[in-house]
């Protein structure tokens, strides 16, 4: 979860070498920094639940799944961001060190103070991305996610699911009930 900028404004090189420095993780946009916050349990509990299906499901496929701490690049230079969840099946993004370039799928988890950006100006910034074709937000209060998905006229379209429905992660052919993201979460109305 992105806190507030600093509003240092750097080049994507210093930024880069400025934060390997830090004790926490920033996201960059735009020249400025901003400080990546701790999410709650429920939060971390659903992008774990995701990540470690995937990279079951993946063994074997090529392709790699990632965690809060992969860097994901929407260019070179930036926007840099720290997806809940990212996908990459590109060869490029084999020997990367620093930051992904090439993912098929990021998944957000929501928060109350960063649902607006991850909907808004996030997505914007992700569908910049060339092999990304899917975007997924997950609700941490809720059952509810919500998959944007490219299709062949290059829009993207929203597969929304409930309780009770199966997701369908076309990326990486990947169907899974949606209670198995929400295990073990507890919801702030229950008892």
């Amino acid at each position: 979860m992105v806190a507030s900028s600093n509003r240092q404004y750097m080049t994507p090189q210093e930024y880069l070498e400025w934060e390997e420095r830090q004790d926490i993780k920033y996201e960059y946009i735009n020249g400025e920094v901003f400080a990546m916050t701790g999410g709650t349990i429920p939060h971390t509990t659903i992008a774990l639940n995701l990540a470690s299906t995937l990279k079951s499901h993946l063994r074997g496929r090529g392709c790699r799944a990632f965690m809060a701490d992969a860097k994901v690049g929407v260019s070179e230079n930036g926007p840099f961001h720290y997806p809940d969840v990212v996908v990459s099946c590109d060869q490029r993004d084999k020997q990367a060190m620093k930051f992904l370039l090439y993912p098929c799928l990021i998944v957000e988890v929501l928060s109350p103070s960063t649902e607006g950006y991850d909907r808004g100006g996030k997505f914007y910034q992700y569908r910049r991305i060339q092999t990304l074709r899917e975007y997924v937000l997950i609700d941490a209060e809720k059952i509810s996610v919500e998959c944007f998905r490219l299709n062949e006229k290059s829009i993207w379209e929203l597969h929304p699911y409930e309780e009770g429905d199966e997701v369908h992660l076309t990326c990486v052919d990947f169907h899974f009930p949606i209670s198995l993201v929400y295990e073990d979460v507890q919801f702030l109305n229950e008892g």
